[in-house]
């Protein structure tokens, strides 16, 4: 017989109780049952004797049902099995009894102990030592009921009758070992196939995620080749402007001294045009700004920020817009949560961020009760501290969820937006050996993780 693996000894030997309780109480219920109901042979074959038999087999279920509360799941399942073995011991003995009160070897009642026994053999689903106890017994009750019959024993009808029922006792006990190696088998298997499937699902899930990391590295490694890139050419360009702008700028004061010379008509139209040229002028500049911030991001010092803190200044910067929207926001992040960052320049990230939230917030329509919102969770993982901001807008759509970091991609109309903001936000946590990622579902949520240091380390895709 297969020996269990110590792994699975303390599974099976629970799940071989449950079995074994579960079909030990239908052997006492069909036990209980089925005896008296062989009543009816007992008044063919010993009519003067049928009343006496009746109330024997009466008295057997009695015991029968008075076994079964021993069975529910409060007693203990730590004699299940000898239990099992007094369900068997209650019908073969009464048996017995009436072998003995009759015609002692010649009573065909044998047939009956030998039926009890495969019926109990098949339903208890019996061990091998427990079929071998069972058997036994069997052999010692019909034996004992023989030879101290009060009728004449024929030891020619003993010994044929003994050999019917040694022939079927060692039959039971032998199909009882298989079925129990069969069980065990099967429970191994079963077993090392579940456990087999756990591993492969844990692999999956660990290869699965693995793929996820790379793809993100990929993403991360793309977007930081396109952010070296551009950041070489924007530091060409902003010098390549900034001496055109300064002789606009030259240009512009002269005008501005002559401009005063003119008759007050002229000069009211010329004031009007000499106004447009500083509004485009200082467009320009906050261009140049933000490719100044984008092109040399993480200059300003870091340092241990709180959170809590840098969150309550940047909301008021943007609680005016969030009251005229009705816009719900929640703030929860980890007590005392910090990273290792510039103050100023984090602010300027998570003001970017947010603003983001509230224009999605504001081209989406709510209905049902649904009220527009922003939820800030936060946590620390790894020595890590993360940041997640989710709002109920509109999303980002799929096309555009690989490109939102990518510089001057806006999905804003002509004016309303440069296309720098996420890409500087990239690169300014980034600078800091942090990283931002959005994921998005289309119509219902947009979320931007920031994964932000909690203490000094080298950037590892700083220009």
């Amino acid at each position: 017989m297969q020996a269990i693996p110590p792994e699975f000894r303390t599974a099976y030997d629970e799940h071989e109780q449950e079995l074994t309780l579960r079909k030990t109480k239908w052997g006492c219920v069909l036990g209980a049952g089925l005896v008296p109901l062989f009543s009816g042979l007992d008044r063919y074959m010993y009519p003067e004797q049928a009343r006496e038999f009746l109330v024997a087999r009466l008295s057997c279920a009695a015991l029968m049902v008075a076994l079964y509360p021993s069975l529910v799941p409060r007693f203990s399942r730590k004699y299940i099995r000898l239990r099992g073995v007094a369900i068997l011991f209650l019908p073969t003995a009464t048996i017995a009894w009436m072998i003995f009160r009759t015609t002692g070897a010649a009573s065909p009642y044998y047939a009956g102990l030998i039926l009890v026994l495969m019926f109990l053999a098949v339903l208890l689903d019996w061990s091998f030592w427990q079929s071998v106890a069972s058997v036994s017994l069997v052999w010692l009750l019909y034996l004992l009921a023989c030879l101290f019959s009060p009728a004449k024993a024929d030891l020619g009808i003993i010994a044929n009758n003994w050999f019917f029922m040694v022939s079927t006792g060692i039959t039971i006990i032998i199909g009882t070992w298989y079925h129990s190696d069969l069980r065990q088998r099967d429970f191994v298997t079963g077993r090392r196939l579940e456990k087999s499937q756990r591993e492969l699902a844990a692999q999956n899930d660990a290869l699965n995620q693995a793929n996820r990391e790379i793809k993100a590295a990929e993403m991360q490694l793309v977007q930081s080749e396109k952010m070296s890139s551009l950041g070489r050419f924007s530091a060409g360009l902003m010098h390549d402007i900034l001496n055109p702008l300064n002789y606009i700028r030259t240009g512009l004061f002269d005008l501005h001294k002559k401009n005063r010379r003119l008759p007050p008509d002229l000069q009211k139209d010329s004031d009007a045009t000499l106004a447009d040229i500083e509004d485009g002028l200082k467009r320009v500049d906050n261009l140049i700004s933000d490719l100044r911030t984008f092109t040399h991001p993480g200059e300003q010092p870091a340092e241990t920020v709180e959170l809590a803190d840098v969150f309550d200044t940047s909301l008021r910067f943007i609680s005016n817009e969030l009251k005229e929207k009705n816009i719900l926001l929640e703030l929860a992040l980890v007590p005392g949560q910090t990273a290792w960052f510039s103050r100023n320049q984090f602010i300027l990230v998570l003001v970017n961020v947010l603003e983001n939230a509230i224009d999605a917030l504001g081209e989406k329509h709510f209905s049902n009760g649904e009220q527009p919102a922003i939820h800030i969770t936060g946590r620390y993982e790894n020595d890590r501290s993360l940041i997640f901001i989710r709002d109920n807008g509109t999303g980002i759509k799929l096309e555009n969820q690989a490109k939102i970091f990518d510089p001057f991609f806006t999905t804003k109309d002509i004016g309303k937006g440069t296309g720098l903001g996420l890409s500087i936000c990239f690169g300014i946590i980034r600078g800091y050996g942090g990283s931002i990622s959005a994921a998005s579902e289309p119509g219902k949520y947009s979320e931007f993780t920031l994964d932000l240091p909690t203490a000094p380390n080298k950037p590892e895709n700083a220009n």
